[in-house]
């Protein structure tokens, strides 16, 4: 492939990247300048096959069908294969994508774990236990903290399972926060086992609050969260320069939006905890700070 289709892969992946920013913070300016691309791209490749997964009222298995053709796609490309036909924006982002796998060699099986839990997000709308949620973490939030590391040239067994923590830690965070819109999408990530033994039952969320019950069930994912988060502060501390503060001031944010699902439970139906402008300063001086902190 030309380095002239190459640019304009990465910045196809830049600019996909920059329009769901609120989603997925890439590419930001804490980030070492040559990680940027090679983020943004491992971000483009995760949002179509988002979007392929979620798309419109396609049965299942049209959309497993089209996520699969997708990761064909991403095979070739990666395997340095020719594209035939017009650079759409699809082929821009494989490109781009295919290029940072061969140049960083980044390994394509944790790309094909993106795209497996992908699928499952098309039959999946209730997990058991934690060691369900916990399998589908790692094959959906996981692979992307392994991935920046490769492309920060980190390869580190410690490290890595640092980072998975963290990763699982923020997933699950997501998760608590959009309590509610997950919900009436049909959706609920609360482990069946933690609603058991609390006592919560679906039929009750439609009141709107939270019931006894369920504060419980949510204070228990709660306190399983922060010790996720707790053993994803190694991977901040032993990750330097720019990287590091990038990867502090995450920690710290997702520790703050768990803090206000804890405070604000009770209403998690109707409202979703946020972080705002406000707390970027507070973020930022902590992050700088870092040592000071446990």
């Amino acid at each position: 492939m030309s380095p002239d289709a190459v640019a304009r892969g990465y910045a196809a992946c830049t600019q996909l990247a920059r329009s769901h920013y609120e989603n997925f913070p890439v590419a930001s300016w804490l980030l070492p300048a040559r990680m940027r691309p090679h983020v943004a791209a491992v971000y483009a490749f995760a949002r179509v096959a988002d979007d392929l997964a979620a798309e419109g009222t396609a049965r299942p298995e049209q959309r497993q069908a089209r996520l699969r053709a997708w990761q064909d796609r991403l095979h070739r490309a990666a395997a340095g294969e020719a594209h035939h036909g017009p650079l759409d924006r699809d082929a821009l982002i494989l490109t781009a994508v295919g290029h940072s796998i061969r140049s960083l060699d980044l390994p394509i099986t944790l790309f094909d774990d993106l795209v497996s839990a992908f699928g499952q997000d098309t039959t999946t709308t209730r997990y058991a236990s934690w060691c369900e949620l916990l399998e589908y973490c790692a094959r959906s939030a996981n692979p992307v903290g392994r991935l920046v590391l490769r492309i920060a040239g980190y390869r580190d067994a410690a490290l890595d399972r640092s980072a998975d923590a963290l990763c699982t830690a923020l997933q699950l965070t997501n998760f608590w926060q959009d309590f509610g819109h997950d919900w009436r999408m049909g959706r609920l990530y609360v482990p069946g086992d933690v609603q058991q033994a609390c006592g919560a039952r679906e039929e009750t969320l439609g009141r709107g609050r939270l019931d006894p019950a369920w504060v419980r069930a949510i204070e228990a994912c709660v306190t399983f969260t922060r010790a996720r988060f707790a053993e994803g502060r190694a991977v901040c501390q032993g990750v330097r320069g720019r990287l590091g503060l990038e990867l502090r001031f995450t920690w710290l944010g997702g520790v703050r939006i768990l803090d206000r699902v804890e405070r604000g439970r009770v209403d998690l139906v109707d409202r979703r905890p946020a972080l705002g402008a406000t707390d970027v300063p507070q973020l930022t001086w902590r992050a700088l700070t870092w040592p000071a902190h446990e």
